[in-house]
């Protein structure tokens, strides 16, 4: 009965089950009387003995532990430098591990679905005291999958910290599953990666030139497109910059009963603008102390300082020739990309109807422990981002991030 719920301890020889009130021992040892150096010579010249505890999936809410006598047994081979070697059970015991491959099996699923905190939450509620390290420390054992070959390909990149440090990730649009992840946004890493792809038909990508050159080195015969998120905001910001520049012309209609043919046509009131946001008007003066400093010789670094703006930021209000230009690349997304990009998920948007060039956005399908790093590809959209036209984070950050995407 017992071999019957744990098969896989036909090898051993149970000597004592004792139930306890948090778990259940098994005291067993090897039935073999020989056992397998590594080197490939069989054994049977015990050299010692020891106790090794192997802890096993909980049965009835029941933490399992198996007390196992392993013999250590002297290798016969004249050259093998092990002399010694103890002896495993194939399905039970691997060398240095605690657990049962059924047991690392539960774990390991446990830390992709959960990571550290809540996997060892859930592990304590079905009865395995595990640390969270110990699960994370799993995850990390857990092989890369094999790229194979990948014909469309995502590229985009990443905050680690924004303003300050960014990577790229890499996604195949087939399965739309990152691939690989390396830092900085460099073109160079992108062409190293993309030679030892010589399979490569197509290259989503957004519109940096790093991107492009690196592209282009790495694969010339792919042929480039740009993803319809950066599409939707570059349109976005074409558009809010139009309209910000032509607002004092545009005028409201007569009303329909001041139009009778008696009625002496009157001026047209010129519509006034809209009262500013409190960081449009601190945009604009920044964007104005920062030129009045750049004309009088100021170095950005000694601009930062002397406004006490980070350096990224300096640098798109210098490059930026009026004032409007950094207005509407904070306001458009409230206004345009926020709503158009709605069903933006992974690196870009999933939509019905993707064009021939197979650019599909991938979702939110990641690899465990790295799916956080996929919502810098798409704004402020996506679970949990604030949608609302007049809340867009982007507005409480004072152009801090880079430009480059």
């Amino acid at each position: 009965m017992l071999l019957e719920l744990f098969p896989y301890l036909s090898a051993l020889l149970i000597e004592e089950v004792e139930r306890r009130p948090d778990r259940v021992v098994f005291r067993a040892r090897v039935r073999a009387a020989t056992a397998v150096c590594g080197c490939g010579e069989s054994s049977a010249r015990v050299h010692g003995r020891y106790i090794r505890r192997l802890r096993d999936a909980a049965v009835g809410g029941l933490g399992v532990v198996i007390k196992l006598c392993v013999r250590r047994f002297r290798c016969e081979n004249p050259v093998c430098p092990a002399v010694t070697c103890a002896e495993q059970v194939a399905g039970l015991t691997t060398p240095h591990s605690r657990y049962t491959p059924l047991m690392r099996g539960m774990l390991t699923q446990i830390g992709l679905a959960l990571a550290g905190r809540a996997g060892a939450r859930l592990a304590i509620a079905m009865g395995i005291t595990v640390g969270t390290d110990t699960l994370l420390r799993l995850v990390r054992a857990v092989p890369e999958p094999d790229v194979g070959e990948v014909e469309v390909l995502g590229v985009d990149d990443f905050a680690f910290r924004k303003g300050r440090h960014y990577g790229t990730v890499l996604i195949d649009m087939a399965t739309h599953r990152p691939i690989h992840l390396y830092d900085g946004r460099e073109g160079e890493d992108l062409a190293a990666w993309l030679r030892g792809h010589p399979e490569m038909k197509v290259i989503c990508r957004d519109r940096s030139r790093g991107y492009g050159e690196g592209a282009r080195v790495g694969a010339p015969q792919a042929q480039q497109v740009a993803d319809r998120y950066h599409l939707w905001a570059n349109l976005g910001q074409a558009v809010e910059k139009t309209v910000n520049a032509h607002r004092s012309h545009l005028v409201e209609p007569l009303a329909a009963a001041e139009s009778g043919a008696g009625h002496l046509e009157a001026e047209p009131e010129v519509v006034q603008p809209s009262k500013e946001l409190k960081i449009v008007t601190r945009l604009r003066e920044q964007h104005a102390a920062a030129h009045e400093l750049w004309q009088q010789g100021m170095s950005k670094a000694a601009i930062g300082r002397k406004l006490g703006l980070h350096q990224a930021t300096v640098r798109k209000l210098v490059n930026a020739r009026s004032a409007d230009d950094v207005v509407a690349k904070n306001l458009q997304r409230a206004h345009v990309v926020t709503r158009t990009s709605a069903t933006c998920t992974g690196v870009g948007m999933r939509a019905s109807g993707t064009p021939p060039s197979s650019t599909a956005r991938s979702s939110n399908s990641a690899i465990p422990g790295v799916s956080w790093l996929f919502s810098a590809t798409c704004g402020a959209t996506g679970p949990g981002a604030d949608t609302h036209p007049t809340r867009d984070r982007s507005l409480y950050r004072s152009a801090r991030s880079p430009p480059g995407s």
